[in-house]
């Protein structure tokens, strides 16, 4: 039969001191109270990193604005409209409706607009975003006597095939780079119309 083993302590062993303990204890929370902080900083700078992505991408998209808006009134010609005029960031406010949005390219005639989305790279979520301000932008048109139709369009630098789908699915039209230039895709069918 196995013996069983005991652990022995030497005769001249101490417990450890309160004091000694007490010490261990604030050492503990002292270096935990270090790695919070460091924690903290690490989280400062990465919200950081994230703001000044977050305006990166922002000024990107402004870089498109600029090289896209001044021909797209030309560009849809090819597809049967005649827009007259073009403006960027028109902002859409009626406070007694509690109405507000931005469109960032907005292209117009006395009888249809176009409201195009412009981003780096867009998300299936940053068109559903956009399906939601052209149904806000049909309830201010219809509460201010506008009888417009609106169509929707979204530009982009890089368009993933998965969202260059869904683009065209919500019946909005796809302008991305093209060469020198840029491309306009007609959504499969007619575009809906708002």
């Amino acid at each position: 039969m196995g013996a069983v083993q005991t652990a022995r302590h030497p005769q001249n062993a101490n417990p450890p001191s309160f004091e000694s303990v007490w010490a261990s204890l604030q050492e503990t929370d002292r270096m935990i109270k270090e790695l919070t902080e460091s924690q903290k900083e690490t989280d400062r700078i990465a919200k950081g990193s994230a703001y000044e992505i977050g305006k990166l991408n922002k000024r990107m998209g402004e870089v498109v604005e600029f090289m896209v808006a001044p021909n797209l009134c030309e560009k849809f010609r090819e597809f049967g409209f005649n827009f007259s005029e073009s403006s960027q960031r028109k902002q859409v406010t009626d406070k007694a409706n509690k109405i507000s949005f931005e469109i960032d390219v907005f292209l117009e005639n006395y009888s249809k607009a176009m409201l195009v989305e412009v981003k780096t790279t867009p998300t299936t979520e940053d068109v559903k975003d956009h399906v939601k301000r052209l149904e806000k932008m049909r309830k201010y048109a219809d509460l201010h006597g506008n009888k417009r139709t609106f169509l929707g369009a979204v530009a982009g630098v890089v368009i993933k095939d998965n969202v260059k789908k869904y683009v065209l699915k919500q019946g909005f039209f796809v302008i991305e780079p093209s060469g020198d230039g840029f491309n306009i895709t007609s959504p499969n069918g007619q575009p809906k119309e708002w």
